[in-house]
């Protein structure tokens, strides 16, 4: 993780913008942070009052900078998106990220990983995602109440509030749009883009040929 300036409030406290800690322990981790990330900033990228963000950290109480998470990504419905050094829920309308994800790595250990699940339940998370890619298990809770209670059944799993689904393969978790498309790598996003422009570029030549044409016949093609 890039180490920026902290930021501190009008009270002199400050709140850093690193934990110190590496996003990732490995690239498969790493690639899977950036994956859903990646997707569900696409999924909304046209509705401006939904934030994304991967490995931010989070403060939930103002004046205590000891109190904060950094989820691999973590989904806020309700707050613009745009730039943060980290997102510090009193000047976000103390809206809480509805939606986070976890990737299980080597360095995680139960009891660290107990404690988010404790975080994440005080301060109001909604759904929470934990995603152990060595043993293709994902582990998901949703709150009832005030308690963040495990899914019985993730395998075909609707997110209430992404409308996301998820499935699981012997190899790999596959995560589904609520139009039925699943989540694509950045290489197939990229893939995507290029035939979209190449589709763009020949429906274009198509519309110049067809002009052409029609100028060729007398016909002035704007006055069709």
């Amino acid at each position: 993780m890039v180490t920026q300036l902290p930021s501190s409030t009008q009270k002199g406290i400050i709140y850093p913008d690193s934990d110190g800690q590496p996003m990732a322990d490995n690239t498969k981790q790493f690639e899977l942070i950036v994956w859903i990330k990646n997707n569900l900033e696409v999924l909304f990228g046209n509705d401006p009052n939904v934030f994304v963000a991967g490995d931010l950290l989070w403060y939930s109480v103002e004046d205590d900078n000891k109190l904060h998470q950094a989820p691999d990504v973590m989904v806020v419905f309700g707050r613009p998106k745009g730039y943060r050094g980290s997102y510090q829920q009193w000047l976000e309308d103390n809206i809480t990220p509805q939606v986070v994800f976890e990737i299980w790595s080597p360095g995680n250990r139960i009891s660290k990983m107990a404690k988010k699940l404790e975080f994440y339940e005080r301060y109001g998370v909604e759904e929470y995602y934990l995603y152990e890619p060595d043993v293709v298990d994902l582990t998901g809770w949703q709150r009832r109440n005030s308690r963040l209670e495990v899914i019985d059944q993730m395998v075909g799993w609707v997110s209430p509030r992404l409308g996301v689904h998820f499935e699981l393969t012997e190899e790999e978790l596959q995560i589904y749009r609520p139009d039925g498309d699943r989540f694509l790598t950045f290489l197939e996003l990229d893939q995507q883009r290029q035939q979209e422009r190449q589709r763009a570029e020949q429906a274009e030549a198509q519309l110049e040929a067809l002009r052409a044409l029609v100028q060729e016949r007398g016909i002035n093609p704007d006055q069709l």
